[in-house]
């Protein structure tokens, strides 16, 4: 079984949520020989076990195998055989580097990315995400990560009512957008780039297929989505989760276009409380998890079930992704 290829590694930072570890952390089996350490084989032999250890989990990282470059990377999310999911309507500014795999999101370093659940903003949004470390920081740089469903419990259990008032109204996001990228934002995709298109009938079109409304203005285009919902049910894991991107647009999508606090609101377009956006910053915070990168990582997360960010780092520092329908 998963014992020929995998052992199971403990790290400090790991915790433990419902008699589960979090997350859970692969490494080759040293039982094999040495040369062995292609992830893409042991995915091969695995990949049910694999699977239900995810849906488990929420989060795999794998550490220790031969996965040195894009390339790589590709191979071993291919391997995995999830669908390709295109990279429509969200906001950071990102690159392709081979086949399905970009860069992550490439704001300048010293600004942190708050957690968030990939594209939570649109209504297609990825069920999983990969991760990969070409390049280790010198230092910072970690990916926290956070389970949702915790979130949502300890959110529901100090603000009942402000709960209740995102599961009946959802959430409406406000974000302009210029015309051309802007590598200074961490939300400065533009329109083009965005929605795959020079031509502003086609960018409509998209839009409106992610029920997203476009309003053009002089230098670009201000794009509302919602009202969608801020919690979703997860029904293969009989729970809710905090499947939003209410903090990461109300404390951070800022820049020269944007105001953050008028990035979302309720869905009857009501304001939304800054102390508890700012409470819920600090749970997300003391719940998650932040492990070092080292170079050859790859981490495996199911966006309906974790949140994710990006802390401050000192250069050099690559990290790759590639999302999965």
């Amino acid at each position: 079984m998963a014992q020929n290829f995998f052992t199971e590694l403990k790290i400090p930072q790991q915790k433990i949520f419902d008699g589960l570890v979090f997350p859970k952390v692969l490494s080759p089996n040293s039982r094999n020989s040495v040369e062995f350490r292609s992830l893409t084989e042991a995915i091969k032999g695995e990949k049910p076990w694999l699977d239900s250890v995810l849906h488990q989990h929420g989060a795999i990282l794998f550490r220790g195998f031969s996965v040195s470059t894009a390339a790589d990377f590709n191979d071993v999310v291919e391997t995995f055989g999830y669908e390709e999911l295109p990279y429509v309507g969200g906001a950071a500014p990102r690159t392709n580097v081979v086949g399905r795999v970009f860069t992550a999101n490439e704001s300048p370093p010293d600004q942190k990315i708050p957690f968030h659940h990939e594209m939570a903003q649109v209504p297609e949004y990825p069920s999983k995400l990969f991760f990969f470390c070409e390049v280790e920081p010198a230092n910072g740089g970690e990916t926290p990560i956070v389970l949702s469903h915790v979130v949502y419990e300890r959110m529901k259990e100090k603000y009942p009512e402000f709960v209740q008032n995102l599961e009946e109204h959802g959430l409406i996001y406000t974000r302009v957008l210029g015309e051309e990228d802007d590598p200074s934002s961490p939300i400065g995709r533009g329109w083009k780039s965005t929605f795959l298109t020079k031509d502003k009938i086609v960018a409509e079109e998209r839009a409106a297929k992610l029920n997203m409304k476009l309003e053009w203005i002089e230098d670009g285009v201000k794009s509302i989505m919602g009202p969608i919902p801020a919690i979703k049910f997860d029904k293969t894991r009989q729970r809710k989760t905090w499947f939003n991107s209410m903090v990461a647009a109300y404390t951070g999508w800022e820049d020269a276009r944007n105001n953050p606090v008028k990035a979302v609101t309720f869905g009857d377009g009501k304001p939304l409380p800054s102390h508890i956006i700012y409470d819920c910053l600090r749970i997300l915070e003391d719940e998650s998890v932040a492990i070092p990168w080292q170079k050859g990582d790859v981490l495996l997360i199911d966006n309906l079930a974790v949140l994710h960010s990006r802390r401050p780092f000192a250069s050099p520092r690559r990290v790759l992704a590639s999302l999965c329908k």
